[in-house]
């Protein structure tokens, strides 16, 4: 988080980056619906960027090439929105900021991004209200914004489990490189939920640090993403993007992060990861392609 020209007031700029589920299995279901998971999630080193300043009212400007995905009217209230309105009503002060995002990450594609954005914005509007919520306090905050924001809030590698609200530590994970690939076709969680056969998997959890990308991808190779079959029934650009990034070589497992519709592929080399994005991009120009390495945060 940075601060500049104290002159025209705070400004807070933060990083709110993708999520990715490495593993995901659904372990259950609770009386009121919502389901159970076993999930390691990590972050990437791609994704939005969110600035606060001070400000009389509350506004939120978007730009990036995503920006226009959210005002559609199905996107509904923007999460960031939300965030800095729930913050203020629990700590009794104005929503008062000017905030800026740029939106780099595609919608609806189980990176996290709404999530990413919301947890970003708790932090830096708290900072700028000059609030000490404890982290407590903005988990239970996250989770009325969405299952994936206390994960977001912590932004490091963590095992996920219950609806999104309890987090464990993860051992600690090998430098490696991911390449992410969308198609652009937007899946609803919800939808895909709803599509999910009634067949609970295990949870999976791995005590041993993988000691690198091989061996990474060999641990997660035995696990899988529950939610990848009803997603391709859905919206089969993700087995074609699954497929994609499969077939690239240096590639060392291919998944679905989420609930879709991105598919991630990791690599030992950034030079690998580089070079399949770059030949990836240029087969499917239409398509959002990334790579970043798989940032090394925990607890």
């Amino acid at each position: 988080m940075t601060a500049a020209d104290p002159a025209r007031g705070t400004i807070l700029r933060l990083d709110a980056p993708a999520k990715i589920n490495l593993y995901l299995h659904v372990v259950g279901k609770r009386s009121d619906g919502l389901h159970l998971l076993d999930s390691l999630v990590a972050f990437a080193g791609v994704g939005d960027k969110l600035e606060v300043r001070e400000a009389d009212e509350l506004t939120l400007t978007v730009s990036g090439r995503f920006a226009d995905a959210l005002a559609a009217p199905e996107a509904g209230e923007n999460l960031v929105l939300r965030a800095a309105r729930l913050l203020a009503a629990e700590a009794g002060v104005a929503a008062a900021a000017a905030i800026r995002l740029d939106k780099a990450l595609p919608v609806a594609a189980g990176l996290g991004g709404g999530s990413s954005d919301a947890a970003a914005a708790l932090r830096a509007l708290a900072d700028l209200w000059r609030l000490r919520p404890g982290n407590d306090d903005l988990v239970r905050l996250g989770l009325r914004l969405g299952a994936d924001v206390p994960a977001c809030l912590a932004a490091r590698a963590a095992f996920v489990g219950g609806i999104g609200e309890d987090l464990d530590p993860a051992p600690r994970l090998p430098p490696a490189h991911l390449v992410l690939l969308n198609h652009g076709a937007p899946l609803a969680t919800a939808r895909v939920f709803r599509a999910l056969e009634r067949r609970w998997s295990r949870p999976a959890r791995f005590a041993e640090a993988p000691a690198d990308a091989a061996a990474l991808a060999e641990v997660l190779a035995a696990r899988g993403n529950d939610l990848e079959t009803p997603a391709r029934r859905l919206a089969p650009a993700v087995g074609e993007a699954h497929a994609a990034l499969a077939a690239e070589p240096g590639c060392l497992l291919a998944r679905m992060s989420g609930s879709g519709a991105t598919c991630f592929g990791i690599f030992a080399a950034a030079a690998e990861a580089k070079t399949a994005a770059q030949r990836l991009a240029r087969r499917q120009p239409a398509s959002w392609v990334a790579a970043a390495p798989l940032l090394n945060r925990f607890a």
